[in-house]
C-alpha cells in the first residue's frame, strides 16, 4: 500500500530551510519569497502534528524531529534529481552549448565548425565565449574547452592538445626598415605579450632560452586575451609569442610568419582539455561533439579520456 505523502513543495521548502537554517536563504534557492517558505513549513508541521523548527528571535534551530528528517529528505531529493537527469539523457533535443574562451573559439574552434555541421547537420550549436568558471558537472553547459593543468574535479576530462609558444609577426616586418631576421633583431621591435597563467609561456622565458638577456622582457604591449595579441601581430604592430596550434591557420595562409627560431624546447605545462559531465556523454550530441573535437586535434586518432574523482 502506498503511503500518503505531504505536498512535495512543503517537503522541499523544509529541506532547503533546514539546510540553510534560514527561510530567506531557502527562498533565494527556491526562487520564492521567505513568507512562502514559512507558509509551506508551517503547513507541513500542521499536517504532521510535530514542530520541525525552534523559531528563535533571529535564528532557526531544528527540533529533534527536524534533525532526524533532514538527511533522509536531502538524500531523497538528490535521488529525485538523479532520476530526472536519467530521463533527460533520452531527450537529445535542443541546443548543444559549448563554453570556450573567446580567443580559442575564434582562432581554433569556429573555423572548423563547418566540418562538424556537415557530419551532424541535425545538431544545433551554441558557442558561449567566456573564460568564467562554468559548472559542467551540473549541466550549466554541455561541453567546455579549457586551458589549464587538467585537474578538473567531478567531470570527464579529455586531453585535447599541448602546444609550444612561438614568435610570430606580419610578413611586412621581415622586410621593413628594421627587418626581422635573427632573435637579436627583437631589440628594434615591439613585444606583444599575453598575460598567461603559465609563467613558462612568457617572453621572459623565451628570451632566456634564446640567450638574449639584454632585452627588457616586459616592454611592449600586454593583452589579457591571446586573440588580441594575434590581431596586433596581424596588423604589424609587433611580434607576438603565442601558441603554435592556435595560429596554425594564419601561418598556413601566410598572414603570419615565424621570423626565426627557437621556440620553447618543451611543451607548455598548460594544455587544452575537453570537459563534459559524466552523465551527459550518454547523450549522442555530446558524445559526437567530444569525439569530433578529439579527432580534429589528433588527426583522427581516438583519445582516451580520464574521469576526475
Amino acid at each position: 500500500m502506498t503511503r500518503a505523502l505531504p505536498p512535495l513543495n512543503a517537503l522541499r521548502a523544509f529541506e532547503a530551510a533546514a539546510r540553510h537554517l534560514s527561510f530567506k536563504l531557502a527562498a533565494d534557492e527556491l526562487n520564492v519569497t521567505p513568507a512562502a517558505v514559512s507558509h509551506h513549513v508551517k503547513a507541513l508541521e500542521d499536517a504532521l502534528g510535530v514542530d520541525l523548527f525552534h523559531r528563535l528571535t533571529r535564528a532557526l534551530r531544528l527540533t529533534d524531529a527536524g534533525e532526524a528528517a533532514l538527511p533522509v529528505l536531502t538524500e531523497g531529493f538528490d535521488k529525485l534529481a538523479e532520476g530526472v537527469d536519467e530521463m533527460r539523457t533520452f531527450c537529445d533535443s535542443g541546443l548543444l552549448t559549448v563554453s570556450v574562451s573567446p580567443s580559442f573559439g575564434s582562432m581554433w574552434l569556429v573555423p572548423k565548425l563547418d566540418r562538424f555541421r556537415t557530419r551532424h547537420p541535425d545538431i544545433e550549436i551554441r558557442i558561449d565565449g567566456t573564460d568564467r568558471l562554468v559548472d559542467v558537472a551540473r549541466g550549466e553547459v554541455d561541453v567546455a574547452i579549457r586551458y589549464g593543468l587538467g585537474d578538473y574535479k567531478g567531470v570527464r576530462v579529455d586531453h585535447l592538445f599541448s602546444q609550444r609558444n612561438i614568435p610570430v609577426c606580419s610578413p611586412a616586418l621581415l622586410d621593413g626598415d628594421t627587418p626581422l631576421a635573427r632573435p637579436e633583431d627583437l631589440r628594434q621591435h615591439t613585444l606583444l605579450h599575453v598575460e598567461w597563467s603559465d609563467a613558462q609561456a612568457s617572453w621572459r622565458m623565451w628570451l632566456m632560452a634564446a640567450g638574449l638577456r639584454d632585452i627588457d622582457p616586459m616592454r611592449g604591449l600586454h593583452f589579457t586575451h591571446e586573440g588580441m595579441a594575434v590581431d596586433a601581430a596581424l596588423d604589424g604592430q609587433g611580434v607576438a609569442l603565442v601558441g603554435d596550434r592556435i595560429v596554425a591557420g594564419h601561418l598556413a595562409a601566410g598572414r603570419l610568419v615565424r621570423p626565426f627560431q627557437p621556440d620553447l624546447n618543451t611543451p607548455l605545462n598548460f594544455c587544452y582539455y575537453v570537459l563534459s559531465g559524466r552523465d551527459r556523454l550518454a547523450r549522442p550530441k555530446v558524445a559526437a561533439f567530444r569525439d569530433w573535437l578529439i579527432e580534429e586535434a589528433r588527426g583522427q586518432r581516438p583519445g582516451a579520456g580520464v574521469e576526475a574523482q
